[in-house]
């Protein structure tokens, strides 16, 4: 999706068309992977290293074949990593396998059932790997204080968990998200927990920079339809966002036609 001329989406000094990325996990296969990203409008799609082929393996069919560098930007992923160590080797690799691509997107997770982030590891991954001159967008939780320090360590993106990742509960916490774009300047993408556009576009309406998914695309029974929905709703929520909805008027109705010099019925 064309960004809006007067409305950039800026990521790591560079601009994006579209400010819906995508994952490329749990698709029937690379075909159906291939066209859902295309219907979805993305330009960065995510990859997990620790999943996905994309040349660790060359008797083994390549994502690349599927999902052209030439054509998106790749974004490597630490997912399947419990440990800042674990997470760092990942990337290092990431960044060999892609001839030094930097941009890439941490998560460290605090255990399998939850896959919920584990903050202490991530903080001290995210301070190697900005020391080592990755551009490291973040998968963190929705604690405000906690992506201030994500910020002041030198991130590019703060993607704190709506909900748990591929859960589709959509955003349980709104308020913790606001203050979340009310105190870091950073561009904050809501990551994990979208189950459909509804979601996606409350997410933007927040104010969010943009959506990160996966489960909510590819799990849909109709993955390429619902990757055209999902581009919508994240256009929509960020157009009335912009726009600015109207006040919230508790108990009050307002007619839609004005009142004043209303004629008497004869």
């Amino acid at each position: 999706m064309p960004m809006i001329n007067d409305d950039p989406f800026i990521l790591a000094g560079k601009p994006v068309r579209s400010r819906l990325l995508v994952g490329t996990g749990k698709y029937a296969s690379f075909e159906q992977t291939r066209l859902a990203i295309e219907a979805s409008g993305a330009e960065i799609v995510t990859v997990a290293i620790r999943r996905t082929n994309i040349g660790q393996d060359p008797t083994q069919p390549s994502l690349l074949d599927a999902i052209s560098p030439a054509r998106y930007t790749l974004l490597p992923n630490t997912a399947g990593c419990y440990t800042a160590q674990e997470a760092v080797r990942t990337l290092r690799l990431a960044r060999e396998l892609l001839d030094g691509h930097t941009l890439v997107k941490l998560e460290v997770l605090g255990d399998a059932h939850t896959l919920y982030p584990n903050m202490v590891e991530t903080l001290e991954a995210a301070r190697i790997l900005v020391k080592e001159g990755f551009q490291v967008m973040v998968y963190c939780s929705d604690d405000p204080i906690l992506a201030q320090r994500l910020e002041e360590i030198g991130c590019v993106a703060i993607m704190p968990l709506a909900s748990l990742i591929g859960s589709g509960m959509g955003i349980l916490n709104p308020w913790n998200l606001g203050i979340i774009l009310d105190t870091v300047k950073l561009p904050v993408i809501v990551d994990a927990g979208v189950g459909t556009a509804s979601d996606a576009s409350i997410a933007m309406e927040l104010g969010c920079s943009g959506v990160l998914m996966n489960t909510a695309i590819a799990q849909a029974r109709d993955p390429v339809l619902m990757a055209s929905a999902m581009s919508k709703a994240v256009q929509a929520g960020r157009e009335a966002w912009r726009a600015g909805r109207m006040p919230k008027k508790p108990y009050q109705a307002s007619p839609s036609s004005p009142v004043a010099g209303l004629m008497d019925p004869v």
